[in-house]
């Protein structure tokens, strides 16, 4: 007897949290109306590859040119499903850009293209101010969604390193003014779930102007993933 009425209360057990599950449903559609607290994607993480644009003559990359970035994203929806939202935030930026031109001195600024280096980089690394618009369609209690985000990015040099090493002997330069110290540009970043590929493009040239020539200047163009926290 007691080993059935013990099979009882597991199969009563069993109905109960079956009936609260298929709830679920509508109590997420009651909280993602009325929640006033919920918010979405709050912290990020992108790798991306680093495209040179407007190139000038004989200059070309090589390799991967990888870098990273991550910050912090203040999410303030604006309708009451709280699906459409405005996104400020703060973050950093860190590249390595591998290409043949080898800066070779720095005061004044002098460069020689070599296709035949053993080693060429520059790394580079900014302070990021972003500003986006945002679309999801989101549920309080799934990460599974859709969702495009874009915006506007201003970026701040904090520091840079030049290295070269090759037939033109080595060097190693900080904070060239070769480099420009700001830029502003758009980017996208649309996805399902985890995986959202990511596009920047920077207005002003990577390089100060004239330094290189004085038609073709450098524009970035950074393709990736981008990865959300919380």
């Amino acid at each position: 007897m007691k080993i059935f009425l013990n099979i009882l209360f597991f199969l009563v057990s069993l109905t109960a949290i079956s009936q609260a599950t298929d709830s679920l449903p509508d109590l997420e559609r009651t909280i993602k109306v009325t929640d006033p607290f919920y918010r979405e994607d709050q912290f990020y993480v992108g790798v991306t590859h680093t495209l040179m644009m407007k190139q000038p003559q004989n200059f070309s990359t090589n390799s991967i040119s990888i870098g990273t970035n991550f910050g912090f994203l203040r999410d303030f929806p604006i309708n009451k499903q709280r699906t459409v939202a405005i996104a400020p935030g703060f973050g950093f930026a860190f590249y390595n850009l591998r290409h043949n031109m080898a800066l070779i001195d720095n005061n004044p600024v002098t460069f020689e293209i070599d296709n035949d280096r053993e080693k060429n980089v520059q790394k580079l690394s900014y302070i990021e101010i972003p500003i986006e618009i945002r679309w999801r369609n989101s549920k309080v209690h799934s990460h599974k969604f859709w969702r495009v985000y874009t915006g506007i990015k201003y970026s701040y040099l904090l520091n840079s390193t030049s290295k070269y090493k090759g037939d033109l002997g080595n060097h190693s330069f900080k904070n060239s003014d070769l480099l420009s110290r700001s830029n502003l540009g758009v980017y996208i970043s649309a996805g399902f779930n985890t995986w959202n590929l990511y596009g920047y493009y920077g207005f002003k040239p990577l390089y100060n102007k004239n330094t290189i020539d004085t038609t073709s200047h450098i524009n970035m163009l950074n393709v990736g993933l981008m990865f959300y926290i919380l």
